[in-house]
């Protein structure tokens, strides 16, 4: 699995301050889709979300998004490493992702920019 980098992410109150923030902070656009509801801007190496908070209980579990070349590729070398897939590999707006458990517990996202 090639890891391409990671984005952190932040559950916010106030979506549009907070663009405000991160791109004078990062310097880059910010990148906007929704999903289930929350409201989402890719803002440099953040992932800011705003939403239900029912959505967004969901969405604080996962500790970060990591870039990798292939989703698929990342499901086997997870699993064959004894992490738990939890969610996906499904596609999304901006290409395909995953959550998976590792077996310290932690739980992350996995994303790929191939079409579904």
């Amino acid at each position: 699995m090639e890891i391409l980098g990671t984005t952190l992410r932040v559950c916010v109150d106030d979506l549009e301050t907070s663009v405000a923030f991160y791109e004078r902070l990062t310097g880059a656009k910010p990148l906007r889709f929704e999903r289930g509801g929350v409201s989402v801007a890719a803002v440099g190496c953040f992932l800011l979300m705003s939403g239900p908070e029912s959505e967004l209980e969901v969405l604080r579990r996962v500790a970060a998004t990591i870039a990798v070349k292939d989703v698929d590729d990342a499901c086997a070398t997870l699993t064959e490493g004894g992490a738990r897939v939890i969610v996906g590999p499904v596609g999304t707006p901006v290409g395909r992702n995953l959550i998976a458990v590792h077996p310290d517990g932690s739980v992350f996202e996995y994303v790929d920019r191939k079409s579904a």
